[in-house]
């Protein structure tokens, strides 16, 4: 028999070593940022701020919206008439090297800023270009001699000589911008009226109740922002009473509008190209 010490040495001399693992170091902690970012923010400020640009675009160089405030275009365009203007199609200057730039056409609606007031817009028919003699006969609008085929106009009033004579019939009104009196009659031609160059002379389809270029004169080329594209909308708010400077009579008048809208609404209007 062996020595039962013996037995012992052996059975220490094969049992296993087992040795624990060294730990991994474990990895830096991340750089601390001064402060909180937000990226949903930032890419909402980027998105609002592309937007912003792109909108300032198309208003500067393409299209501009405009309302009908007075009935001198009628019934061409109606007050209440919301306008899309085409600003590229007469652009001038740096904007005409990428815009599709034409020439102003006789007859051709444009809008433009008052002379007399260039802060307001004005929208009226192009009766006379640079060079043209204009003179109304009777009511009846002769360009170069040659009358005018005018199957737009509206007449309302009986006739009157300064209006529907001009510019042969009296040599003033009550309603004519006190420097266009001088100016006009020096103009004045064998009883034609000559436009100057760079100026285009301009006139309301309805052509009785209209304060167009014989009553304040020409409008200047660098005036004319563009023509009306498309009629968008258009409403009839004209049997709204006004509403009073107090704030409860304004919301009053607002809700009215509101409920009464639906009914005021010209659909046969609404997105229609203007001719």
């Amino acid at each position: 028999m062996s020595d039962p010490q013996e037995q012992t040495q052996d059975q220490i001399a094969v049992t296993p070593v087992v040795t624990e693992p060294t730990p991994e170091p474990a990895p830096p902690p991340p750089p601390k940022h001064k402060g909180p970012v937000d990226s949903g923010t930032l890419g909402t400020l980027q998105s609002l701020l592309g937007t912003i640009t792109i909108a300032v675009f198309v208003i500067t160089f393409i299209v501009q919206a405009f309302t009908i405030p007075s009935e001198s275009m009628e019934r061409t365009l109606l007050i209440g008439d919301y306008l899309l203007v085409d600003k590229a199609h007469f652009a001038e200057g740096s904007a005409h090297w990428f815009m599709p730039y034409q020439k102003i056409q006789r007859q051709e609606i444009v809008v433009f800023r008052y002379p007399v007031h260039p802060t307001m817009y004005f929208v009226k028919r192009v009766i006379g270009l640079p060079g043209d003699r204009v003179r109304l006969i009777d009511k009846k609008v002769f360009v170069n001699g040659i009358a005018l085929n005018e199957p737009y106009v509206v007449y309302s009033r009986p006739f009157e000589s300064f209006r529907d004579d001009f510019p042969n019939g009296p040599r003033y009104s009550f309603e004519i911008d006190a420097h266009w009196a001088l100016e006009m009659h020096r103009l004045v031609e064998d009883h034609q009226l000559i436009v100057p160059e760079g100026h285009y002379f301009v006139m309301g389809d309805n052509r009785d109740d209209s304060s167009d270029s014989r009553y304040w004169g020409f409008v200047p080329r660098e005036n004319i922002v563009g023509r009306p594209l498309l009629i968008y909308f258009s409403a009839d708010h004209r049997d709204t009473p006004p509403s009073s400077g107090t704030m409860g009579d304004k919301l009053w008048n607002l809700a009215l509008r509101l409920r009464q809208l639906p009914g005021d609404i010209r659909w046969k209007r609404v997105v229609r190209l203007v001719k």
